[in-house]
């Protein structure tokens, strides 16, 4: 009975081993498949136009501080002391919106890049599992974050996975409008006829 139980065990170690070793296994760089979608280098143009709009409005408020200033300098000998304080606290109370707006530009900045990027991850990812059916891995590894310490030759899907993003609809990025579906027309209710409910 014991010989039986150590053939079993023996047997199903080695069945599970070989159906470890035939998973197929493979890597990808995500930041490298991102970067060859289309849609990457448009969210960077809506990103660095959103961002180009928040330094225009820090630059007109630099320039409002500055011409102050100067008027201030240049003035501030005829003026009384009450007069001063006011245009210091004024001086200093547009100094720190500058310092806050910028802040928060460099948050909505970010905040912005998010939301663009978004709808691009995902639609790498479907690739990304598509490619893991059709082709049967098991596992499909991102080589680009650095995660992976150590592993096996295995291939590499990046090709793949661009083919498959150039079979797909573009990725909508928030705000734009464009690759949206045509919306279905609603057909006009028909009037009921005879006396059913």
């Amino acid at each position: 009975m014991k010989r039986l139980l150590k053939s079993v065990a023996v047997a199903a170690l080695l069945i599970g081993a070989q159906q470890l070793s035939a998973q197929k296994i493979a890597h990808v760089q995500l930041d490298s498949l991102i970067q060859l979608m289309p849609e990457t280098k448009q969210a960077m143009d809506i990103a660095q136009s959103y961002l180009k709009d928040l330094e225009k409005q820090v630059a007109s408020m630099k320039t409002e501080f500055d011409t102050k200033y100067q008027d201030y300098l240049a003035n501030e000998a005829s003026y009384s002391e009450l007069v001063k304080k006011t245009k210091q606290e004024e001086l200093q109370s547009l100094n720190q919106r500058i310092t806050d707006f910028q802040t928060q530009a460099q948050q909505d900045y970010q905040k912005k890049y998010m939301e663009l990027s978004r709808p691009i991850q995902d639609k790498a990812k479907k690739a990304i599992d598509a490619v893991a059916k059709e082709n049967g891995y098991k596992y499909i590894l991102d080589t680009s974050t650095g995660l992976v310490l150590y592993s096996e030759p295995s291939d590499d899907v990046l090709m793949l996975c661009k083919k498959k993003l150039d079979s797909m609809p573009a990725a909508v990025l928030p705000g734009q409008g464009g690759g949206t579906a045509p919306k279905k027309d609603n057909p006009k209710p028909q009037p009921k006829t005879g006396g059913g409910k």
